[in-house]
């Protein structure tokens, strides 16, 4: 039988007892004494994948496989020209794993700037530790806005509630008393305590979406998916395409097996888009280092490309808009109250929280606690309630209990306050009653028949940048809706300063239907008095509306809005909880950094766009030679140097320009249909027009070197079609873009003229009349370009 000791509590979780911790916490011995078991909170909180990792998802992808294979036949059967595909599959795949271990690295240095520390109580003292450094034990304290981050057992609790949504569901603050069991994932709406670890390291329940929180993950997004959409139906062209060239190629032909691979495989490698997938991680993880660069954490890749899709972003205020601190402007006695009385009840209530809100803070350092008033009970702020509120004995044996909250709810709606509370709001200042409550703390309708005593005055900063940033949306066709727990005239009084246009609307008066709220959101701009479950159901209708919305917060009440939308933004400074559940973590709280994202985001999106086109014409027009040479049972046109310098001219060194250009276009949706539209006719036409060039040049030319002269004046069709392609590409044209065009064109010129260059890439124009057909060939079909991309725009638009 085991022993039970009676100063023990049970965990609802352990069958064993769990040991009260003393109040000091534990000692430096007993802390030494765990490390050395390993009782250790030793979850590894990763920021980005591992070295290891990247390397393998570089270079183990399904098109490194296939060109390897075919790279290792060249380097056997062919000239080293031959085999430059591979060398620049090497250049491309390192190029790749040096840039997103430069963005692992910028991922570790900021997930280390905006990881929690929490206050854990050792030998007496509160001090704040690394969440890797809290051992078994360890007497933890908590307050509004912190992350429980280890499971344990409560201890100390002062109105301590905690939401446990993200781990449950359910959207209401669980109040905690001692003994009760503390979920690792929540975290505190209200009061404070302390609460004894039970579970650390993997063993804690929520151990995993720690993990998850600050971790660069390659999630799911419409451009990754598109993109493996597109590599699957290449991988199926390819196959048949591929085995009907081999077997042309090496039996219906019936030439020397050397040069007959050598044409084989000049077929089936340019099939293969592999520098799209390569662009696309590149662009991401760049983007990821020039956000880093601005104190921006990017918790998930696809948060760039989410927030630059966004044609909704709602803003709380409080944070957002205005920075945290305020200022008391005045004090107005109500009901006949004393002012000096007044004054001593704010300083009680100020000195009855140990952790102020930033309104409490302001009054606080306009009236300090100088009485020797006592708290003998007091009731936390909640975003939910709108109001806190104290019990004291003050002294001369009289007890009283005081309210502090919104006027608006804890007054009548006939209370004449109330007007006075709308003038002052419609300034955009912020007013907060006190009230002498009639029932005690724990009284359900503590605030009912409450005689208000003051009106406190306070006057909220505005964030310098608040104005350009909300200017910057407009003009960028974003719609920006303020959503605050703050009276509603009064966030829009605080709108209006900032330039923000719109109606404002008392959320307490917006319809519960999905439907009906997202209608009334989509007309108004401001809305007041929002509770966080409202905030979370405005996301959802705005959603069902077809918007895709971004959610900024820094504030416990936004966790569940912030974890619902389709991005979630938190500032650096705001509660762990918030920067759990965010995408993306403004480490240095300026809300201006947001149009850098979505800059950063709508380049890395139209450019991969741009630059997709240019991969996915290559293939088209590559497995549609393949399947005319089949059909024509003529030799494959072209070696494998020939379209290794075609592509490196007209896809490989423009698209990396390109895909890094600046870009200001909004992000659309249906990226397969917007991308294949041009790529299928683009591909179409330069493989005909090619392929016409290669038969007459057939006709044309006779004699031993007549396949090499037919291969050049194919090569120069293709290669002013890829090159009007690119034309098309870069537009609308600037000096760099006009100049990058221009080089490529000059290097190929290089290669016509330049001797050796002749020799090594096996290109040489034979006469005049063929190589001036292969330019005229090659002026029609950039011709049909236009006018095809054209039709489709109207014909097919997205």
């Amino acid at each position: 039988m085991t022993h039970i000791d009676a100063g023990a509590e049970l965990d609802p979780v352990h069958p064993v007892p769990v040991p009260s911790a003393p109040a000091s916490g534990l000692t430096t011995a007993q802390v030494a004494e765990r490390v050395a078991r390993g009782q250790v909170n030793d979850v590894p909180v990763r920021s980005s994948r591992s070295t290891a990792d990247i390397v393998r998802a570089n270079v183990f992808t399904r098109f490194n496989a296939i060109i390897g294979v075919l790279w290792l036949i060249m380097l056997f059967v062919a000239p080293i020209q031959d085999s430059l595909f591979g060398f620049v599959i090497l250049a491309n795949t390192g190029i790749g794993i040096i840039q997103e271990w430069r963005a692992k690295k910028t991922l570790d240095s900021l997930a280390v700037i905006g990881e929690a520390r929490p206050t854990v109580r050792r030998d007496g003292t509160a001090a704040e530790v690394g969440t890797g450094d809290i051992v078994l034990d360890d007497l933890i304290e908590i307050g509004p806005g912190d992350k429980v981050v280890v499971d344990g057992v409560c201890r100390e609790a002062d109105g301590l509630e905690i939401d446990e949504s993200l781990l449950t569901g359910e959207a209401d603050p669980v109040v905690k008393r001692p003994g009760d069991q503390v979920m690792s994932g929540s975290f505190v709406v209200a009061g404070g305590g302390a609460f004894q670890a039970t579970k650390v390291g993997r063993e804690a329940y929520a151990a995993q979406l720690a993990e998850e929180a600050s971790r660069f993950t390659l999630v799911q997004s419409e451009l990754r998916t598109g993109i493996s959409t597109i590599l699957k139906y290449v991988t199926w062209m390819m196959i048949p395409a591929a085995i009907g060239l081999v077997i042309t190629q090496l039996v219906v032909k019936d030439h020397d097996l050397k040069d007959s691979l050598a044409r084989t495989v000049g077929g089936i490698v340019p099939m293969v888009p592999e520098g799209l997938v390569l662009l696309t991680s590149v662009a991401f993880a760049i983007g990821v280092i020039r956000l880093g660069r601005q104190q921006c954490l990017v918790q998930e890749l696809p948060a760039i490309e989410g927030l630059a899709r966004v044609d909704t972003v709602c803003l709380d205020k409080t944070g957002t808009l205005t920075e945290g601190g305020m200022d008391v402007m005045e004090l107005r006695p109500l009901n006949g109250s004393d002012e000096s009385y007044v004054q001593r009840v704010l300083g009680a209530l100020g000195e009855s929280d140990p952790r102020p809100n930033a309104s409490l803070q302001a009054i606080i350092e306009a009236y300090p606690d100088t009485d020797d008033w006592r708290c003998t009970e007091s009731l936390p702020f909640s975003s939910a309630r709108k109001y806190s509120g104290a019990t004291f004995n003050e002294g001369n044996g009289e007890s009283s209990t005081w309210l502090l909250g919104a006027p608006d709810v804890l007054l009548a709606d006939d209370d004449p306050a109330l007007a006075e509370t709308d003038r002052l709001n419609e300034q955009g200042l912020r007013v907060l009653l006190l009230a002498r409550a009639h029932h005690d703390l724990d009284h359900p309708g503590v605030g009912d028949g409450a005689k208000a005593a003051a009106l406190v005055v306070l006057e909220q900063r505005l964030r310098p940048d608040a104005a350009d940033t909300l200017r910057y949306f407009a003009e960028q066709d974003v719609h920006a809706k303020v959503v605050s727990g703050d009276n509603a005239v009064s966030v829009g009084a605080v709108a209006g300063k900032l330039g923000l246009a719109g109606s404002t609307v008392d959320a307490r008066r917006l319809p519960a239907d999905t439907n009906d709220m997202g209608r009334a959101l989509d007309e108004g701009t401001v809305f007041g008095r929002v509770t966080p479950q409202q905030k979370r159901d405005m996301v959802g209708a705005l959603q069902s509306r077809g918007h895709t919305v971004a959610m900024t917060g820094d504030g416990v009440n936004d966790v569940l809005a912030l974890k619902d939308a389709d991005i979630g933004v938190s500032m650096g400074s705001g509660s762990e909880a918030t920067r759990a559940v965010a995408q993306i973590v403004l480490l240095n709280n300026s809300f201006a950094t947001l149009p850098s994202v979505v800059a950063e985001g709508r380049r890395v999106i139209g450019n991969i766009t741009r630059v997709a086109t240019l991969f996915l014409v290559k293939t088209v027009y590559s497995v549609l030679l393949a399947v005319l040479v089949v059909c024509w049972q003529v030799e494959y046109p072209f070696l494998p140097r020939h379209l290794t310098l075609l592509s490196t001219l007209t896809i490989g060194i423009p698209a990396f320009f390109l895909a890094l250009a600046p870009n200001k276009e909004r992000a659309r949706p249906h990226f397969v249909r917007r991308v294949m539209r041009y790529s299928i006719p683009g591909g179409v036409v330069a493989g005909v027009a090619t392929f016409v060039t290669y038969l007459l040049a057939q006709h044309h030319y006779t004699g031993s070197g007549a396949l090499d002269a037919e291969t050049s004046a194919a090569t120069l069709t293709l290669f002013l079609i890829s090159m009007w392609v690119l034309a098309i590409i870069a537009r609308p044209y600037t000096w760099w873009r006009i100049a990058l065009v221009a080089a490529m064109g000059l290097a190929f010129l290089c290669v016509l003229m330049v001797p050796w260059l002749q020799h090594f890439f096996a290109l040489k124009l034979v006469g005049v009349t063929m190589p001036w057909i292969a330019v005229g060939i090659a002026v029609v079909g950039a011709a049909a370009l236009e006018l095809v991309w054209k039709w489709v725009d109207r014909r097919f638009p997205v």
